[in-house]
């Protein structure tokens, strides 16, 4: 996925035009038999990519991407198709859906609007985060399980507190195998990470899994890092909510939300009578 470090294997195989399988690598946090969706949602944007490939549409850009999570994904082949909802020259609107032995597993819909040279006027964005080559590695395999967490590079660039944490998230893996990926997949890739750095509460403890995850982008992403700079919130009532400001090495680039269904996990059988 990254262009300057040497491959050490992939998330997906391709297996047809428009069906991957998951590698052991992309096994989720919550459980090994999914998927965790970081690389999903990131194989969705490259089918975007591919899409638009076969159909340019010169001078539109990513904008805000909406994922929906209609249920678990398995760690099982899965088939990404694309359409064209809102078809337009200055702005269009695409949907995917992913779908694992026949049942849609995410739905998501993608804004392209047009770009220009607005830079007169470009302001607002949020002060940019020390850069990862300061940072020490973060072992996020220490809290959470999964093939996706064991292949990353954290660099928190302060110890994570409960709620809040910001941290720099990078890969040696490729999206899929053998094939090139642009710089706002292999971002967007990394993204759904965000809420598995600044959690409130134990895992083993509490369940806190996203049922979506949508992205708004001020500025297309570059380079090999994705930042982090996430809060979380739990309300009283079994909701909460994942809130990241996005970043790349240049700067700010956008935000991430995130809503989390909060539950308590059953006490583990301690084996006694």
């Amino acid at each position: 996925m990254t262009t300057g470090t040497p491959s050490q294997g992939s998330y997906y195989e391709r297996t047809g035009e428009h069906t991957f399988k998951p590698t052991p690598h992309a096994s989720g946090a919550w459980s090994d038999d999914e998927q965790h969706f970081s690389p999903l949602g990131g194989l969705v944007v490259h089918a975007l990519d591919r899409h638009l490939a076969d159909r340019p549409r010169p001078g539109l850009v990513l904008s805000r991407i909406s994922h929906d999570i209609l249920g678990k994904p398995a760690l099982d082949e899965c088939e990404v198709t694309v359409e064209s909802v809102r078809p337009g020259r200055t702005i269009e609107l695409l949907e995917a859906v992913v779908r694992i032995a026949g049942r849609p597993v995410v739905r998501t819909r993608a804004w392209l609007l047009a770009s220009g040279d607005t830079a007169a006027v470009a302001g607002g964005a949020d002060e940019r985060l020390t850069p990862p080559g300061e940072l020490e590695t973060w072992a996020m395999g220490d809290l959470w399980p999964g093939g996706y967490i064991a292949s990353l590079d954290a660099r928190p660039l302060a110890p994570p507190r409960p709620g809040r944490a910001t941290a720099w998230i990078s890969t040696p893996l490729d999206l899929v195998a053998g094939e090139p990926i642009g710089p706002v997949a292999s971002f967007l890739a990394l993204v759904d990470t965000a809420n598995g750095i600044a959690v409130r509460q134990s895992p083993t403890d509490w369940m806190f899994p996203n049922v979506d995850l949508t992205i708004h982008l001020h500025r297309q992403p570059e380079g090999d890092w994705t930042g982090l700079d996430t809060t979380v919130t739990f309300g009283p009532t079994g909701q909460g909510l994942t809130s990241t400001v996005l970043h790349d090495v240049h700067g700010p680039v956008g935000r991430a939300e995130q809503m989390l269904t909060v539950r308590p996990l059953p006490p583990k059988a301690d084996g006694s009578d």
